[in-house]
């Protein structure tokens, strides 16, 4: 019989980390998979993620079937023993929740992930275009940012994201380390 393979989440605010420490788990978790929350597209997802915080972040409207179904066919059919999710809500969907054995929040402060975004995402950008963001952030934005505490509080790991990602790595595997071998 097939031992089914153990799923790790990893969640942060855009710019905590998560596509970084999913990529760099996946080369120390030789035996790994990795899926993508943002390369899909979810029925029921909110077109506006701010009216959707201010409505209270229900995270049952979204639908994850697809997400769902692509966990489920790697578990029938790829032989592998870790799963690992760049995955932003850790319990907190009733789809999802079964299938998540250890959740991870990268806990990054809200400017640095600011900063990194902005390094990221707008190094071709005008000064006005950056400008705009900020602004956006200020007035908007950040309440979004701040109701990833929900997501934090509903994580079995939380590790500092001020640090590199190699250490933030390294934690996480002591700690899987140590979940494993009392499974």
């Amino acid at each position: 019989m097939k031992k089914r393979p153990i799923v790790i989440s990893i969640a942060a605010v855009s710019g905590g980390g998560k596509t970084t420490v999913t990529n760099q788990l996946l080369v120390s978790l030789s035996d790994s998979i990795a899926l993508y929350f943002d390369d899909y597209d979810f029925e029921g997802a909110p077109a506006n993620l701010i009216n959707w915080v201010n409505e209270g972040a229900n995270y049952d409207i979204w639908d994850l079937a697809p997400l769902v179904h692509d966990i489920q066919s790697i578990m029938e059919r790829e032989q592998v023993k870790y799963i690992i999710l760049d995955y932003p809500f850790a319990y907190l969907n009733e789809q999802m929740r079964d299938y998540i054995d250890f959740t991870i929040f990268i806990d990054t402060p809200l400017d640095v992930a600011l900063a990194r975004r902005i390094i990221r995402d707008y190094d071709e950008q005008t000064v006005s275009e950056v400008v705009s963001d900020l602004n956006f952030y200020l007035k908007y934005g950040r309440e979004a940012y701040l109701t990833m505490e929900y997501v934090k509080k509903n994580s079995d790991l939380i590790a500092d994201g001020t640090g590199s990602s190699e250490n933030i790595v390294d934690v996480i595997l002591e700690k899987l380390e140590s979940k494993v071998s009392t499974v």
